[in-house]
């Protein structure tokens, strides 16, 4: 029966890394749906509306203990200042381990622009939060007694800050920020050599939006490159969106590729092969009036996967406290 619950948490803590999921809020494709802000708290206010997003993710459907997380948040400026604040709260689940955190953000913008044509915004953001991680062993112990195994629910809580800065120029933007700035660790496993302390994860974005004057389309291509630094694991996004501009608000759909630079070894036959994350990720989402609605699909195209089933998320938002487009351009994450 342990072997059975050990072999459960090696897989989980596999597939973990596989999603990138970490200590802290995990790096998915949810920016993705409107949502820049949940990854880069320099977008804090940075729009002409206030935004309050709820998300839900959920992996392998019919699997116990499968990975899923929960998500909200919103953030606005602070009256006609250059001043944006935001808050964020989620709840992850993986397997045996759980996590519940809580983010408070303070962004400041400041206009380079000469007029409403050519927009100029360089703007800073500071996250900090409490995170409370879990482990329940209450069912390890089913078989008799193990001395490295407590049997009950550890938990730990540490406070940690994320800092970052975005540009927006006319149609182009690039977001950069440093999760978890702070060295702490979560529950200690110092007995079984998995404790390390440093949790920094390194996120690097760019986009750029093309349309035609007068045309009711527009295509935005992005990058998004993630470097967690305990573990020098590495991975890019090449991502794919398009508007169409509607009379109750606008339609929009996308693809993403996410591609690991490292490579998990396995077990082939009598020799050993290795095989890098890749992830197809279609979204799809309606902005109707001052609201949002979205659904994201993942795909994991590896020979070797824990389920073939994908990962699915639901993205539903609001707008509120919202300005006139004050910007002549192609930036839909501003105007």
């Amino acid at each position: 029966m342990k072997l059975k619950i050990f072999g459960l948490v090696a897989i989980m803590a596999v597939c973990a890394q596989f999603s990138f999921s970490q200590e802290g809020l995990p790096i998915y494709s949810d920016y993705l749906t409107d949502n820049y802000y949940l990854i880069h708290p320099s977008m804090a206010g940075v729009a002409n509306c206030g935004k309050i997003r709820l998300t839900a993710r959920q992996q392998w459907f019919g699997q116990d203990n499968a990975p899923n997380l929960q998500t909200l948040s919103a953030n606005t400026r602070i009256g006609d200042g250059p001043s944006g604040i935001g808050a964020i709260v989620y709840n992850d689940e993986n397997g045996y381990h759980s996590q519940v955190g809580a983010y408070l953000t303070y962004a400041h913008h400041i206009m380079f622009s000469r007029n409403t044509i050519d927009l100029s915004m360089l703007s800073f953001g500071l996250s900090a939060g409490f995170i409370q991680y879990k482990l329940d062993e209450t069912s390890f112990l089913a078989d008799g007694f193990d001395p490295i195994i407590a049997g009950i629910e550890q938990s730990a809580t540490n406070f940690n800050v994320d800092f970052g800065f975005s540009y927006h120029f006319i149609d182009f933007y690039a977001h950069a920020t440093v999760k978890n700035v702070l060295n702490n660790q979560g529950i200690n496993f110092n007995e079984q050599g998995l404790s390390y302390d440093n949790l920094r994860t390194y996120l690097v974005s760019a986009g750029y939006v093309f349309s035609k004057l007068s045309s009711e389309y527009s295509f935005e291509p992005s990058l998004m490159f993630m470097y967690r630094d305990a573990t020098e694991e590495s991975s890019i996004d090449v991502n794919i969106k398009a508007y169409k501009e509607m009379d109750f608000g606008k339609i929009w759909a996308g693809l993403s590729y996410r591609r690991s630079f490292d490579g998990a070894e396995f077990l082939d036959g009598s020799g050993v092969s290795s095989q890098k994350l890749q992830y197809f990720t279609p979204f799809l989402g309606v902005d109707y009036n001052n609201f949002v609605f979205a659904y994201t699909y993942s795909y994991q195209a590896n020979s070797v996967v824990f389920d073939n089933g994908g990962f699915h998320q639901l993205t539903f938002g609001y707008n509120f406290n919202c300005r006139r487009e004050k910007w002549d351009c192609e930036c839909p994450s501003v105007n």
